[in-house]
């Protein structure tokens, strides 16, 4: 399930690296529960519908739109209760979920995807990025999607596969700051063969690494 939250207009100039924020307020509202330790199975985007201002930030003068997307409604309701006592929301709306078919998928992104691995190299382990025009990321961004799903208890798709749309001209990749780490991720839309079910589920909690920090949050 996905909620769409409207805010008031912002009264300061929002910085650049103002996700880790969200990612704060979002667990704060959850309060104490076991999320913090699991996996995650959900998705949320950036601030929508703001405007640029040139080495400063972003302006919300007529206030920002965020998703937020749970495999687990439960949580989704526990969120509801506490953003409706925040005078600073003045919306909350559901999206109705898609209808998706066997054909493939076509996917934008609301924010970028993510991808690492631990690898060992020459007795040392350290971590890899890959990114869109890594022949890999393909079958990495597959495998943790997989992942998620048997997490989630959901049957095995043997014909699931999930790819970048290379096609895309204006496919790059976004430096991204989150608790003051930078990394690299790749702004690309993907395509998504499998199941009607698995594609739902993607479209809930994303791809990628990284999707209970902001990243891998698809339209």
């Amino acid at each position: 399930m996905r909620i769409y939250l409207r805010t008031t207009p912002n009264d300061v100039i929002v910085p650049f690296d103002y996700q880790q924020k969200i990612v704060g307020t979002i667990h704060k509202w959850l309060g104490n529960n076991e999320i913090h330790d699991k996996i995650s199975l959900y998705s949320f985007s950036w601030l929508l519908g703001g405007n640029m201002i040139v080495d400063k930030g972003y302006n919300f003068s007529k206030g920002a739109t965020l998703f937020i997307s749970f495999y687990e409604n439960k949580y989704l309701k526990v969120l509801i209760d506490t953003i409706l006592s925040d005078p600073r929301m003045k919306e909350v709306t559901f999206e109705r979920e898609p209808a998706f078919t066997e054909e493939p998928a076509f996917f934008r992104l609301a924010t970028p995807i993510f991808i690492k691995r631990l690898i060992e190299e020459n007795g040392k382990k350290e971590q890899k990025f890959y990114f869109y025009d890594d022949r890999e990321s393909n079958d990495l961004m597959t495998e943790t999607l997989k992942h998620k799903m048997r997490e989630a208890g959901l049957p095995d798709d043997d014909t699931l596969k999930v790819e970048f749309d290379l096609s895309y001209m204006n496919k790059k990749k976004k430096l991204v700051t989150i608790h003051g780490i930078k990394n690299k991720a790749s702004m690309c839309p993907v395509i998504i063969h499998g199941r009607p079910e698995s594609k739902l589920f993607a479209w809930t909690v994303g791809l990628g690494n990284g999707t209970g920090i902001s990243l891998g949050a698809l339209l």
